[in-house]
């Protein structure tokens, strides 16, 4: 038996996840978008995954392309997810922020946290979604660790450390219960 699609939505909904603008050069211009289907794939050798979906207006600009830039953003980076995850013209996304292009010619936010350049090595079809692999090229990190901006049911936050939670504890704070 297959979960309803409603009750994914709202259970994939409380997952919290980084978010990034996902970028590419596409004939000397930036196309761009704000996704949170980003992760690692293999650390040998460096690789990561992005999910795109087919409806979206920038796909085909991946589809088209042979690299692209994974740009994890700062929390001080809201105004910037909001603006590449609407529709609007490239050079107008581009247009707040520094910007500046990585090796495969992709571009690449100087304000963000970490940015992956990466050739596309293959992709998959999968439901409504392009899973786009690539290979890693380069990271470019911050100089000092940066508050990331997160995206949970529907609402940016801010990842803050706090105190290691002994795991006695965590099925008391979390309202679940141990079995026996």
């Amino acid at each position: 038996m297959t979960a309803d699609i409603d009750s994914f939505k709202a259970g994939m909904r409380r997952l919290a996840a980084s978010v990034a603008i996902l970028t590419v050069d596409a004939e000397g211009q930036g196309q761009g978008m704000t996704a949170t289907a980003v992760c690692s794939v293999s650390a040998e050798p460096p690789a990561l995954l992005c999910c795109i979906n087919r409806a979206s207006a920038t796909r085909e600009a991946f589809m088209q392309a042979d690299a692209f830039a994974v740009n994890l953003l700062a929390a001080r980076d809201r105004t910037l997810a909001d603006r590449f995850a609407r529709p609007m013209p490239a050079d107008e996304r581009f247009a707040l922020g520094r910007w500046t292009r990585a090796v495969t010619g992709a571009p690449i936010l100087e304000s963000a946290i970490a940015s992956f350049d990466c050739r596309r090595s293959e992709t998959a079809e999968i439901g409504s979604h392009t899973i786009f692999f690539g290979e890693v090229e380069a990271v470019r990190l911050s100089e000092h660790h940066i508050a990331p901006l997160v995206y949970a049911d529907g609402c940016y936050g801010k990842f803050a450390a706090t105190r290691e939670v002994p795991h006695s504890e965590i099925f008391w704070m979390s309202g679940w219960q141990e079995e026996g």
